[in-house]
């Protein structure tokens, strides 16, 4: 008995821990963050969604790379294709081009000691960012740089929602084929990008370069109008509703997750209100435990309100694409859900012109004939045990 009621008091204990790390932490990370805006740019846009062809594309720009290359990722693994991209990095840098590569501590985890000691030898400057820090370790922990960033010469930038391993190429069998959204970005645009990572660098390692102007070459202007977004755990919920609110016919979502804030929720549920036809596209399956089942509670009341919901089928859909009718189109890495609003470091590109808006959306279009629309009979169908997942994942949802 008195084992019991310690171990139920040690519970308690780290519980109360956990909870007031994370409030203060939280208190801190507000009273420090700043809202980071970059102009409009006019620019050329490539878009990938199928990850043979942008690591095809990517990697043939990397080779050519004569002067530096800055690169931020969420996830690199220790698999086939990631010891070609390390590898690639490792050649350039010994070719005497300047490498600097950013991958966050709890997403880079399966990077070796020994691909980490090879990439330093080589000449490639290889941090972890957003490792754990005091005194607020549980929410340190829990702030993520999700951002996916590449920079090469200055003159090429990528962004979007690839990361580096083989389920984004499709060769994951848990997954089958990985569908994801990411753009090639020319003009001045990359200098938001390379501005972005610098800022990004000197808060992992102190290193003052965004007075360098090397980084910055003078880029020609394009055709299409774009503006790179980024967030810190802060403001992105703002920037969504404000585009829910601009929506007069249509809205189209794409997002691996979906756990929304309440101000996310009532601006889709007033946009259906206003006769904007609202669809959501969300995976079948799951890559993370609770984080599907964490979408149910949502689906019933916005289907209320006339929003739909389709479920890919081909295989896994990480794509964060966001399309308010033939006006902005969205595309980076931040999901709709609590984790991208209020924890993670993300980066987003809002998209102005209307061909190539319509060329995503032709793209999305794809995707729905992929996909499942969710009913109501589907819905009723789900078992107890689900449904006790449901209750759970909800309870942690602000983690997922």
């Amino acid at each position: 008995m008195i084992i019991t009621l310690s171990i139920i008091v040690l519970l308690l204990l780290v519980f109360l821990w956990l909870f007031i790390d994370f409030k203060l932490g939280r208190k801190r990370h507000l009273a420090a963050v700043t809202k980071r805006e970059y102009p409009e740019r006019m620019g050329e846009l490539t878009l990938f969604n199928v990850g043979e062809e942008l690591f095809t594309d990517l990697f043939d720009e990397l080779r050519q790379a004569t002067e530096h290359i800055h690169l931020l990722f969420y996830i690199v693994k220790d698999d086939p294709i990631s010891q070609e991209f390390l590898s690639i990095l490792m050649e350039r840098a010994e070719k005497g081009v300047r490498v600097r590569l950013l991958v966050d501590w709890i997403g880079g985890n399966k990077m070796t000691k020994k691909s980490i000691k090879a990439l330093k030898e080589s000449g490639v400057q290889f941090y972890y960012c957003h490792k754990p820090k005091f005194p607020f370790i549980w929410y340190s922990i829990n702030e993520r740089n999700h951002r996916k960033i590449v920079v090469i010469d200055g003159k090429v930038g990528y962004v979007g929602g690839f990361n580096v391993g083989k389920e984004y190429l499709g060769r994951d069998p848990k997954f089958g084929f990985w569908r994801d959204y990411h753009l090639k970005v020319s003009g001045p645009a990359v200098h938001d990008l390379q501005t972005q990572f610098l800022y990004d660098f000197h808060d992992t390692t102190g290193e003052e370069l965004l007075v360098n102007t090397k980084y910055f070459p003078e880029l020609p202007e394009g055709s299409k109008k774009m503006k790179i977004v980024p967030t810190d755990g802060a403001f992105l919920q703002h920037h969504f509703t404000d585009l829910l609110n601009l929506a007069e016919d249509e809205i189209i979502l794409g997002s691996p997750y979906f756990i929304p804030s309440k101000e996310v929720v009532e601006a889709l549920k007033n946009a259906s209100h206003r006769g904007v036809n609202v669809k959501i596209l969300i995976p079948r399956i799951g890559d993370h435990p609770l984080v599907k089942e964490a979408a149910y509670p949502y689906f019933k009341p916005l289907m209320s309100n006339g929003i739909q919901f389709y479920f890919y089928e081909r295989g896994f859909y990480h794509a964060k694409v966001f399309l308010i009718d033939d006006k902005i189109c969205d595309i980076g890495t931040a999901n709709i859900d609590k984790r991208s609003f209020f924890l993670n470091h993300e980066i987003n590109c809002y998209i102005y012109d209307k061909p190539f808006i319509q060329y995503v959306k032709s793209e999305i279009r794809k995707d729905l004939a992929d996909a499942t629309l969710l009913t109501f009979d589907e819905l009723k169908k789900r078992g107890l045990f689900h449904r006790g997942k449901e209750k759970v994942s909800t309870l942690v949802s602000n983690f997922l």
